[in-house]
């Protein structure tokens, strides 16, 4: 979003504000307003087809990609997520089990009982005879070991100390003296070119600098400085005037819109609420209390009509039915029912009874 209020304005260490002008030619201030109007004009059509753009994107994001998104992702989880989470639940899961019990009865099992009962002792005798054999050796190595170690002590290491000590070594020295000799020499030979070449070197520092560097400082100090100081206010300005008309642009574009809106609502809205609030809703309220209700009473006194003549027609069909029955077949014979409820005076005359006999007894 762009940023539509001002900066505030810059301070100076003493707390007072500073103008940006104060520092700055009449040229550059004079330059600054065609240069702000020029980019308004430039940019407040790019700003409104920006805000153009904007709005249709987000109404589209609300009516038609969100919309069309939620259904694709409910289709994705009916049609992908769904059936690959049954079937991994009820299929894959309960399958691995199964196979995980038989792996575990078939080859686990077993392979535990050989390890255990077979490989174990096999393994453990095997291990004894080699520590067996492994002793012997050991004891025939450790022999080889010392003969070899005399043999070569006394046929090898002696002989080698004493060329060592009585041949190299005098050898040795003189090549070493020798060698002093040669670096002193060198040493002298080089410090002859070190000499020579700081000669050269200064010669061919003060050449390129009297002929490049210095021709290039002031090229860079009298002739690029200047010129990229003007570069960098003219490249400030324009920033500036963008950043300006990027703002005004702004508003002039929320104020078409606001325009274009409120033209929209008194041309098409409002006409339209009133057609449907003085019109069509009265309209609607006369078909509804003339057409549709005497419809709606019609067919319901209707559908009451056709259910009592079907109940009327149920009920003639059952007593047909049972008159035939009964002239077929005869009155069915009825087991003869039993009043288990007692008056009041019989109930109290049995209580009477039952107490009469109790005191007798």
């Amino acid at each position: 979003m762009v940023d539509l209020e001002k900066a505030p304005p810059a301070r100076s260490p003493e707390g007072e504000p500073v103008s940006r002008a104060d520092g700055e030619g009449c040229l550059v201030v004079a330059v600054r307003l065609p240069v702000r109007i020029v980019a308004l004009v430039l940019v407040l059509p790019v700003r409104m087809a920006w805000d153009a753009l904007v709005v249709a994107g987000r109404f589209l994001r609300d009516t038609v990609l969100r919309p069309v998104g939620r259904a694709l992702a409910w289709l994705g989880r009916a049609l992908f997520v769904w059936p690959l989470v049954g079937l991994w639940r009820y299929v894959v899961v309960p399958v691995a089990k199964g196979v995980g019990w038989l792996g575990n009865v078939l080859l686990v099992v077993p392979a535990v009982w050989v390890y255990r009962w077979v490989l174990t002792p096999v393994g453990r005798a095997l291990a004894w005879c080699c520590a067996g054999v492994g002793a012997v050796l050991t004891a025939l190595g450790r022999g080889l070991y010392a003969g070899l170690a005399w043999l070569v002590r006394y046929l090898v290491v002696v002989p080698a100390g004493w060329l060592y000590a009585w041949v190299l070594t005098p050898i040795g020295h003189l090549l070493a003296w020798c060698g002093r000799g040669l670096a002193r020499c060198g040493r002298g030979v080089l410090w002859c070119l070190g000499k020579v070449v700081t000669g050269i070197g200064a010669v061919l520092y003060w050449t390129v600098r009297i002929l490049l560097v210095l021709p290039a400082l002031a090229v860079w100090r009298w002739v690029l400085a200047p010129v990229g100081r003007a570069l960098a206010v003219v490249g400030r300005e324009l920033l500036d005037a963008l950043g300006h008309a990027w703002r005004i642009a702004g508003h002039l574009s929320r104020a078409v819109g606001r325009a274009l809106a409120a033209l929209f609502r008194w041309t098409v809205a409002e006409p339209a609420r009133w057609v449907y609030r003085s019109v069509l809703t009265p309209v609607g309220h006369a078909v509804r209390d003339t057409v549709l209700r005497p419809l709606a009473e019609a067919a319901r006194a209707a559908g009451r009509a056709g259910r009592q003549a079907l109940r009327s027609a149920r009920l003639s069909v059952r007593q047909a039915r049972a008159d035939l029955r009964r002239t077929l077949f005869g009155e069915p014979e009825r087991p003869p029912s039993v009043d288990r409820r007692e008056p009041s005076g019989a109930k109290a005359r049995t209580l009477g009874s039952s107490t009469t006999a109790l005191t007798k007894d």
